[in-house]
């Protein structure tokens, strides 16, 4: 066999010499792990979280997936969590909004002073109350549905029908290309307008804190630098705090301010996102190269 011929992909980015398995990639990223200090996860927050867990431990039915997770980003911060599948990255945002059960810990979201506990809340209760919202890996648009129904959709929890077609109207303010389509059904959609739609629906009851997972997946490399630029806008902007899951490690980590690698359920490393993408270890895993 030539050389060329045993090249593989990496992890979903550039090329590697040998096929490396999960098991393998588990196992070395084990072996890279070291003792993140709370000062470390508060510092890169800027000592001022607006997101945190504490000790958590959460998982499905009766199986653990989480084990003493801690986590902080502050307000209109950006974290990208990556790592091996299964390590429990998507876990840890339905942790947050409540998809799962939580056998220890807290997670709370506010300003200093003003911090809501919101471990046991339920979904409805943490968009609501707490502002969080989930934006949902591909295929979550009612596809036959206009997209102006869809966006009505996301105002559910809002009092009247009214509020939510109003709020509605404020993202078609922001997005023209939506409003340009407001009544084509939604599976007439690119797949960057559906991805687009799908966090503007998220949008429409204002939250402060986004959790948005792999918003990479299935799209075109053109449709992804769009979505990123949402996301960045939506940020620096509007001063969202958004934790993500993508793997495309590379491109989640140039976005986010802060990036987290997971390891079985426990945090393996913690720093910056460009510290990360430097990192020669976590390249050689996790960015093919």
């Amino acid at each position: 066999m030539t050389d060329e011929k045993r090249r593989s992909t990496g992890y979903h980015m550039g090329a590697v010499d040998t096929v490396i398995s999960v098991d393998d990639v588990n196992e070395q990223a084990r072996q890279m792990a070291e003792p993140v200090e709370l000062s470390k996860i508060a510092g890169l927050a800027n000592n001022d979280p607006f997101v945190q867990i504490d000790g958590l431990r959460a998982g499905y039915g009766k199986m653990e997936i989480l084990h003493d997770i801690n986590l902080q980003v502050a307000k209109g911060q950006s974290l990208c969590l990556i790592g091996p599948n299964g390590a429990g990255k998507s876990t840890i945002l339905h942790s947050i909004f409540g998809f799962t059960n939580i056998f220890g810990g807290s997670i709370t979201v506010g300003d200093a002073g003003m911090r809501k506990d919101v471990t046991n809340l339920s979904p409805n209760q943490k968009l609501k109350e707490a502002g969080i919202a989930y934006i949902l890996q591909d295929k979550s648009v009612f596809p036959g549905m206009t997209v102006e129904e869809n966006l009505w959709m996301g105002g559910y929890l809002m009092e009247t029908q009214e509020e939510a077609k109003q709020a509605a109207e404020r993202v078609f303010d922001k997005y023209d290309r939506l409003a340009q389509r407001r009544k084509h059904q939604a599976k007439v959609l690119s797949g960057g307008e559906r991805r687009l739609l799908e966090i503007s629906r998220a949008l429409v009851m204002n939250p402060d804190v986004l959790l948005v997972d792999e918003p990479s997946i299935g799209l075109e490399p053109r449709f992804i630098d769009m979505v990123f630029e949402i996301l960045d806008d939506l940020q620096h902007g509007d001063g969202k705090t958004i934790i993500m899951v993508e793997q495309n490690a590379k491109k989640g980590l140039e976005f986010a301010d802060i990036g987290y690698v997971l390891v079985s359920g426990e945090l393996a490393i913690a720093g910056k996102g460009d510290e990360l993408l430097e990192n020669p270890e976590v390249g050689r895993l996790f960015l093919g190269g």
